[in-house]
């Protein structure tokens, strides 16, 4: 393991300090096991991310029980005992931010998160919205950080922003404002002692010129960050972007990165239909989110993407970030776990 990986273990493995002594990473994952044990969710093996005990999964899960629709809800586990991002939002993420740390701390375990309220977000798409000019996302970010405060934590940050800048669909007269928020909501991010961040870089299906987000990414602050994150929310399969990946560090001296593997078991839909991201059918949970790579420059797979949560309202589904429980059962169903 490399000292980057062994710091990056450092940070998510801090939780399991205290577990008796001569015990390596075997007597760890143990201690990491019996909290997860305790809480009545079965442990997700080579993470040392936080499952939350109420998300929506989970719930569906005991909706479906009681309905009677146990291989439902047999099925449904397979996103509901595995650790995925927490979302915060609205203008004060603080009380859902501190839910998951405390969750996280009583498990002994690293929160997950997405910061995503960049201004003119998703260049008023799908995902519209976000803060209401720097101001309003300097105070966000502020929140969001206060609310973290000293607790281990993982941070992708603002999904798409710089993939958008690159392919046009924000507007050249937004660059500078938003290149200026991304460095300094890296700085505020990395200013706390126990958090990791990692600056969305888009995917190799949507920028397939991976020398074209270098620039960018520096620009944006991503020498200050811990690494980029790739293919969140999409499908691209793990060996395409890992190696995509591999050709975006190699222009940024080296930065390690984490990959989105939550919705990619199948891989992307290749039928040439429209909007092959949004709530494709036939799609699969992928590979379960570890630290546990094979691959130096790989810091983690992640569920950054929320399984079951519709992309938009697109093939039937709600609007984008609405639990959508049939698609979700679509992707358990299908998964080769």
């Amino acid at each position: 393991m490399s000292r980057y990986r062994t710091l990056l273990a450092a940070v998510l493995l801090t939780a399991v300090a205290g577990c008796s002594s001569g015990a390596g990473p075997d007597g760890a994952a143990s201690v990491r096991e019996r909290a997860q044990a305790d809480a009545g969710v079965a442990p997700a093996a080579g993470s040392p991310f936080w499952v939350d005990p109420e998300s929506d999964a989970a719930r569906q899960v005991k909706v479906w029980q009681g309905q009677g629709r146990t291989a439902d809800a047999q099925a449904l586990r397979r996103i509901a005992e595995r650790p995925v991002a927490t979302w915060p939002s609205g203008d004060d993420p603080r009380a859902g931010i501190r839910k998951a740390v405390a969750g996280a701390a009583k498990e002994k375990r690293t929160a997950l998160f997405v910061a995503y309220d960049i201004p003119h977000r998703d260049c008023g798409k799908y995902s519209a919205g976000g803060a209401d000019g720097m101001d309003g996302y300097r105070a966000w970010t502020q929140r969001f950080a206060e609310a973290i405060g000293d607790a281990p934590a993982v941070i992708v940050l603002e999904p798409d922003a710089v993939a958008h800048m690159v392919d046009g669909c924000t507007t050249s007269d937004h660059h500078a404002e938003r290149y200026q928020l991304l460095g300094e909501a890296i700085e505020t991010f990395k200013g706390l002692p126990r958090t990791k961040v990692y600056l969305d870089a888009g995917n190799p299906s949507w920028i397939p010129d991976p020398n074209s987000l270098v620039e960018p990414l520096k620009r944006a602050g991503i020498d200050r960050a811990d690494g980029f994150a790739l293919n969140v929310s999409n499908f691209q399969t793990d060996a395409a972007v890992r190696a995509y990946g591999v050709k975006v560090s190699q222009g940024l001296d080296g930065k390690h990165f984490v990959m989105d593997t939550s919705r990619n078991g199948e891989g992307p839909l290749l039928d040439g239909r429209d909007q092959a991201w949004c709530n494709p059918p036939g799609r699969s949970l992928g590979t379960p989110p570890s630290v546990r790579t094979g691959d130096p420059l790989v810091d983690a797979f992640l569920w950054i993407k929320r399984p079951g949560d519709s992309d938009g309202p697109c093939r039937g589904g709600p609007s984008a970030g609405t639990w959508w429980p049939e698609y979700a059962l679509g992707l358990a169903r299908r998964a080769r776990l």
